[in-house]
């Protein structure tokens, strides 16, 4: 994964609780790693947008699903301020790419947020793209796997031009806690309702956390 982001960008590699020996190996290959102690999807998130340094700030997941390449052309499209906010819209490639409950949460997911803000995007991808200071003016505050969705609200609540992109979506090297099963799939499905529930500009409090 490192190795295919692109040539001048500095990598940012979230330790969020592993116990696998990543943060080394991550630390090894001249990625910058930051070590977050709570759990929870957005907690890592969100640390990394903390340690980013750079005007466009780039998310994708570290589990071989997705190619950090790809990332050059959708920070394009906000750099030159044809966006505010593009998503990477998974297209599952080969079996095993996209589990069908994981399909499924996403679909209902987002329907749902197309009835609170009115954008017709087809997913909630991680792989996206925005400028860091405007990431920090949306105070976000869910810390779970609401993180990636109430992004998109609050940004759309603030006139934010939201875009997608298709990206191929291929199977992820090891197995998530989050989409890898129907137990939790229905816990994200879940906190993401609940930043749904929100009225705009709104806080959301997280209680508990999901390890991640």
């Amino acid at each position: 994964m490192l190795a295919r982001v692109p040539a001048g960008w500095r990598a940012i590699v979230v330790d969020n609780g592993s116990t696998d020996g990543s943060a080394e190996i991550a630390r090894s290959l001249g990625a910058t790693v930051v070590h977050e102690s709570r759990r929870g999807f957005g907690a890592a998130c969100h640390a990394g947008l903390l340690a980013a340094r750079a005007d466009l700030v780039c998310f994708c997941d570290c589990d071989a699903s997705m190619d950090p390449g790809l990332l050059a052309p959708m920070a394009a499209r906000v750099a030159s301020g044809e966006a505010d906010l593009v998503l990477g819209r998974r297209r599952p490639q080969g079996r095993g790419a996209w589990p069908l409950h994981a399909r499924a949460g996403n679909l209902a997911l987002a329907r749902m947020l197309r009835h609170r803000t009115g954008l017709r995007l087809h997913d909630l991808g991680p792989m996206r793209v925005a400028r860091r200071e405007a990431l920090l003016g949306l105070g976000l505050t869910d810390r779970r796997s609401g993180y990636p969705l109430q992004m998109v609200v609050r940004a759309s609540d603030a006139g934010w031009r939201v875009a997608e992109t298709d990206v191929p979506y291929l199977p992820r090297s090891g197995k998530s806690k989050v989409t890898g099963t129907w137990r939790g799939t229905w816990h994200a499905v879940r906190d993401m309702r609940r930043v749904l529930a929100e009225p705009p500009g709104a806080p959301s409090v997280a209680a508990g956390e999901v390890s991640v």
